[in-house]
This record gives structure tokens, C-alpha cells and sequence, in this order.
């Protein structure tokens, strides 16, 4: 069978970082004969190229390619191509992971679309990846048509006739940037990228070491002067015009204009801040012509200008402002309304923790040469924001926990604009619900089971900032009843550190509602069991109950049946009694009773058999031992999810 893929793994001294690895590539979907993983050691000294050289003796997929140091990883991918035999090549670094259906998903879209190149949607484990990109797939990308642009790391899928076809290889050496240069050319010259949104293939890790290449600190003049290699690759490919002026844009913002901002500049040494400064100074004025930085977000073309001019005591100073401004994300109702989770939400920015005011009409005038102040800056991103905020914006993002994977939620908002207090300035605040439906919310897919927390992403002004839903008083509380949706239990509730609201989702073990029922909720009737749950169903759904002897020595299973109820459930169940005799048996709820492996939810009652008949009793509250196993049990569960997080 010809090789498919071919995966290129550029290696050096990752330790146990490289298991994660190592793992998802041998439990890729495409059949084994019909893809190899290439590691190419660049002169580990640790004990890595032993461990791969076992792999390899092991596993006929595997090869390993060891070479002296070279000093970055664009030589050993440059090995990796030309040892490769698919019709693919797909570029992963040692810290990193696929998802499962990586290869398979991605190599099917290439052919079916006939790409040269193909970009699947990344999830960033303490990295920054690209957002609007992902927002939808993209069979047929170019550079205008789509954000591209915003995604240059090397993490993608290149058809290796295409790039022995145009002679596309890294630049090699000890250097930066070598991928802005490759994936920049391949972009320009490929007959069609296609970019794969409805599936996570490759999972981006920040090291808990930090040790990561992309995150040591560089010399800026190196730094630049490979930068100043990918700006030539835009400009032989394109024509002078707004389409050259809106790629160069990407390195003025993101490897420039954002060294240079908020946090990011005020937390550099003194003497490194004056080093990137300079070079980066240089940079501006030498490649960027004025269309380039007109297209920057307001706060982007204030400080672009003041680098041009110059005036790094002026940066610092914008800085200082900016740093102050953040957003104010809160919840306004959340509920169940069939089966959509509907989340009432409001936004706007605040500056040192209160409401942030405008003047109560603003003008969207260019932004004409450097501000004569800091002052005069601030003023003018006020007035800009202002007269631009009918393109303001507030979206809902739920983010998997465990794995990082992101996906957009619709949203309805509205754009108000509410006075403020006694000066005639105004509030700039956005209002909406988004909608929840738990059986498509993961690009069209059902969420998986972990706990996903809740982001809202607002385009205010001349930002776009991302945070949290909340904090709310009530940390560690439900925010509205369990959802029984779609095979799935769906537990909205506020964190209990930050008090965010997240959603757990089909998490075994999470206790569904209070700790103990209300009087009366339980009726028994012979052997027939009902009870009024605090759950939402959008219909009659069946489930399946545990019951459990003490410390689990002995189980039951029993169908059951929850109906809607007002606005609770009504749990129907008819219990075995002659198997129940004995000690009190704990109730536990699984929604997919189909479920190869169904994951139990602890109901807040327990049922006896005595002479023959039911009786309903409270659970007895843990002690102190037991409470430390609860614990322990908790923290060891939370690994098990990560490592299968890994896994999807």
C-alpha cells in the first residue's frame, strides 16, 4: 500500500515531552501501512535517541534519522522531507500532539479538494493559535480570502510534489522564523490550501518548563533580519496594493506593534526593551509603507505610529494606559429552553475597574501622522470608538478544559450606548444570549465529556479581548438546573475559585443538583419508584440507574424513564426488590443507556428493602476519611481526563 503520510518530527533533547507524541501517532484512525513517523534527531544528549531507536526496532511506521546538531529544527525537517515517502508530508514538533483522526481527516480533505497545502484547526495549551481562522472550514483558501496569514507555524499538511515541484525547503541553520518563510511561500504558490475547521488535528503545548523554542528570549537583530526574509517572500509574489499591504501587516502587528504594547513592553528589562525597540524602529520605517498600518485596530495605529516616530518614553506611557483597560463580562440568566442552554450575557470595557466612559460623540477621522501626546492618543481612541461601535461585537467561545479545543456559539446582541454619571461621556455596552444546543456545539458535533468553560470574545473600541463569563458571589453553586440532552448530562455551574461559569459535561462522579432532595419529591409504590428531580428534559428520555451496596461490593442496573415535570423531571424506575435486600443502595443516573461504558451521576437519596418494601433514605454525609478518598478519587479522575483529552 503506497504511504499516504508521511509525519515529520524535528527532535531535541524533549525528555518525556515527546510521550504525548509518540502516543498519538500510533493511534492515528488511517490504517497503519499507510503512514510513517519520521524522527529526526538533531544531536539529542538526553536519553531521547535511545527511546526512539526502541520505537523504531518495535514498530514498522517508525524511523529514526539521527544527525550532529544543527541548531534549529529547519535542517531536520528538511531531512525528514527528503526521507519521506507519502504523497504528504505533515510537520510536528517533539512537544506537541494529533488529534486521533489527524491524518486521516486532513488527508481526505487535500485529495477531495485537490490542496497543495492543507491547515488544521490547532488548539493552544498555554500558546496563542489562530481564532477567526478556524471559525468555519475553508475548501478552497487563498491569502485574501481568508486568514492565512494569521497561521504561519509549520504544523500543516504539504503535498511533497508540490514542494519538490516549486524547491520549497526551510532555511536551515541556527535562526528564527524559518517557518514564516516556508509556509509564507507555500501559501503564495500553492494551487489551493484548504484549511479543516471542524476537527482539532494538532494540539500546540507550552512546556511546563518553558522550554519550548518559540518561547526562549532572541537577539533582536537575528531576529529581524529573519524577519526581514519572510517581508521578501511577500514582496517577490505579490504586486504593490492593499492585498501586499495587508500581508505585511500580520509581522507589523504581531512581531512588532504587540512587543511594543501593554504588558508585553512594560514587563521587558529596560536594556532589551531599548534593543527591540531600535530594531524593531528600523524595520517600521524601512518596510512598511503608510497603507500597511491604516488596517491596524485603533490602539495598534497609535502605537505603530509612535515606534515610526520614535518615542519609546511615549510607548511606555501608552502602555501604562492600556494595561489599565480590561473587560467587564457578566452572566444575565441562564436557562434550558428545550434542548438549547440559552446564557443571557453583558460586556464592556472597564479602566482600573469601573465602567469605561466616551465622549458621547466620536468622529472615525484617520489617524493623521504621530499623536503631539500621549493624551491626544487616548483622546483620539476614545472618539474612534465611538464612531465605530456599530461594528462592536460580542461572541461566546466554549473552551475544553483538559485539551484547550475552542468553538464559537451563536450569540444575539444588541449595541447600547447608556450615559454615565454627571459628565455627559457615555458607556459603550453590549447585550445578547447566546445559545447553547449541547448535540451541535462542537462544530456540528456533540460536546465531549470534561468541563468546558464559558469565554466571551469582544471587538470593542481598539481591542479584542477575551475572558471569562463572570466572576458571580456564588462560587462553587449551579447556575441552572442539570440538562438531560441528547444522550448527555449538561451541569451549568459557577467555578469555585473564579465563580465562571462553565459546563460539565458527562463528568462521572459530579453530583447533579442539592445534596438532598426536598420532602415529599419521593413517592414509592410497590416497587415502582418516583421522584421529582431537579433536571431539565426536553422530553420523555430514557435513562439507566445504579444502584449501589456500600462500598460498591454489589451493583444493580435498572432502566428508568425521566419525563418532564413543570420545571423539574419526573424519574420513573421499577426497582428489583429481591435483589435489594440488606443495607441502604445509593442511586446513580447515566443518560445514554446505550453507552458501551456509562458514565453514573450521584442521585442525593438511597433505597432500602425491608420486609419487602421500599423505603427512600438520605445517603449519610461522608466523613472525614471518606472525604479525603472522595479527594483523592477527584484529583486521580482529573488525570485519567487529561491523558484521554490527549487521546481525542
Amino acid at each position: 500500500m503506497p504511504v499516504k503520510v508521511s509525519v515529520v518530527i524535528p527532535v531535541y533533547n524533549p525528555g518525556t515531552y515527546i510521550e504525548d507524541c509518540i502516543a498519538s501517532l500510533l493511534r492515528q484512525s488511517l490504517p497503519p501501512d499507510e503512514y510513517e513517523a519520521i524522527f529526526v534527531d538533531d544531536g539529542s544528549t538526553d536519553g531521547t535517541p535511545a527511546r526512539l531507536d526502541e520505537l523504531a526496532a518495535s514498530d514498522a511506521r517508525v524511523t529514526v534519522v539521527h544527525q550532529e546538531a544543527s541548531g534549529w529544527s529547519g535542517k531536520p525537517r528538511n531531512v525528514g522531507i527528503e526521507a519521506a515517502r507519502g504523497e504528504f508530508v505533515m510537520f510536528v514538533d517533539n512537544d506537541d500532539y494529533l488529534g486521533d483522526e489527524a491524518l486521516e481527516r486532513m488527508y481526505d480533505y487535500a485529495v477531495a479538494n485537490g490542496a497543495d497545502v492543507v491547515v488544521g484547526k490547532m488548539a493552544g495549551q498555554g500558546r496563542g493559535v489562530p481564532v477567526e481562522l478556524f471559525r468555519r472550514n475553508h475548501p478552497r483558501a487563498t491569502v485574501d480570502n481568508a486568514p492565512l496569514i494569521d497561521s504561519l507555524t509549520p504544523h500543516k499538511m504539504f503535498r511533497r510534489a508540490f514542494l519538490d515541484r516549486i524547491g520549497l525547503r526551510f532555511p536551515e541553520g541556527r535562526r528564527r522564523l524559518e517557518d514564516h518563510v516556508f509556509v509564507t511561500e507555500a501559501y503564495l504558490r500553492a494551487d489551493n490550501v484548504s484549511v479543516l475547521s471542524d476537527y482539532v488535528c494538532y494540539y500546540h503545548l507550552k512546556r511546563d518548563d518553558a522550554s519550548n523554542a518559540g518561547f526562549q528570549r532572541f537577539d533582536p537583530v537575528g531576529y529581524f533580519a529573519n524577519l526581514r526574509e519572510a517581508l521578501d517572500v511577500v514582496e517577490k509574489y505579490t504586486e504593490p496594493g492593499r492585498s501586499r499591504d495587508r500581508l505585511l501587516r500580520r509581522w507589523l502587528r504581531n512581531e512588532m506593534v504587540e512587543r511594543m504594547r501593554g504588558k508585553r513592553l512594560l514587563n521587558a528589562p529596560e536594556d532589551y526593551r531599548q534593543e527591540l525597540f531600535a530594531e524593531i524602529r528600523s524595520v517600521v520605517v524601512e518596510r512598511f509603507g503608510p497603507g500597511v498600518a491604516a488596517g491596524l485596530q485603533p490602539t495598534q495605529q497609535v502605537v505603530a505610529a509612535l515606534i515610526a516616530d520614535g518615542r519609546l518614553d511615549d510607548l511606555v506611557a501608552f502602555a501604562e494606559w492600556e494595561t489599565s483597560v480590561s473587560t467587564k463580562a457578566e452572566p444575565d440568566g441562564i436557562e434550558w429552553d428545550g434542548d438549547v442552554l440559552r446564557i443571557g450575557l453583558s460586556a464592556e470595557l472597564t479602566s482600573d475597574g469601573t465602567p469605561m466612559t466616551f465622549p458621547a460623540e466620536g468622529t472615525a477621522a484617520p489617524l493623521d501622522g504621530p499623536p503631539a501626546s500621549v493624551q491626544e492618543a487616548v483622546n483620539w481612541v476614545a472618539s474612534h470608538s465611538v464612531a465605530r461601535f456599530g461594528s462592536a461585537t460580542v461572541e461566546l467561545l466554549l473552551s475544553e478544559r483538559t485539551s484547550a479545543a475552542q468553538y464559537f456559539q451563536p450569540v444575539e446582541f444588541t449595541r447600547e450606548t447608556v450615559p454615565a454619571e454627571g459628565d455627559g461621556r457615555v458607556r459603550l455596552v453590549l447585550r445578547g444570549t447566546a445559545a447553547v444546543d449541547p448535540a451541535t456545539a462542537a462544530d456540528g458535533s456533540p460536546l465531549g465529556s470534561g468541563r468546558w468553560d464559558v469565554h466571551l470574545r469582544v471587538k470593542l473600541g481598539g481591542w479584542t479581548k477575551q475572558s471569562r463569563l463572570g466572576p458571580v458571589p456564588v462560587k462553587g453553586r449551579t447556575a441552572a438546573d442539570a440538562g438531560v440532552v441528547g444522550g448527555r448530562v449538561v451541569l451549568p455551574s459557577w467555578t469555585a475559585k473564579q465563580g465562571t461559569l462553565a459546563l460539565d459535561v458527562d463528568t462521572p462522579g459530579k453530583r447533579l443538583g442539592p445534596e438532598r432532595l426536598a420532602d415529599g419529591a419521593v413517592t414509592v409504590s410497590g416497587d415502582r419508584l418516583e421522584v421529582s428531580v431537579p433536571f431539565h428534559v426536553p422530553g420523555d428520555s430514557p435513562v439507566l440507574l445504579k444502584l449501589t451496596r456500600g462500598s460498591g461490593a454489589a451493583s444493580v442496573q435498572v432502566s428508568g424513564t425521566l419525563r418532564p415535570k413543570g420545571s423539574e423531571a419526573l424519574l420513573e424506575a421499577v426497582l428489583p426488590v429481591g435483589d435489594l435486600a440488606g443495607a441502604a443502595w445509593r442511586v446513580a443516573l447515566s443518560p445514554a443507556p446505550e453507552a458501551p461504558e456509562p458514565s453514573f451521576h450521584p442521585l442525593p437519596f438511597a433505597v432500602r428493602v425491608r420486609a419487602g418494601s421500599v423505603q427512600v433514605v438520605h445517603p449519610p454525609r461522608p466523613g472525614a476519611g471518606q472525604r479525603l478518598v472522595r479527594r483523592a478519587r477527584r484529583v486521580a479522575g482529573r488525570l485519567v481526563a487529561r491523558v484521554r483529552a490527549r487521546g481525542k
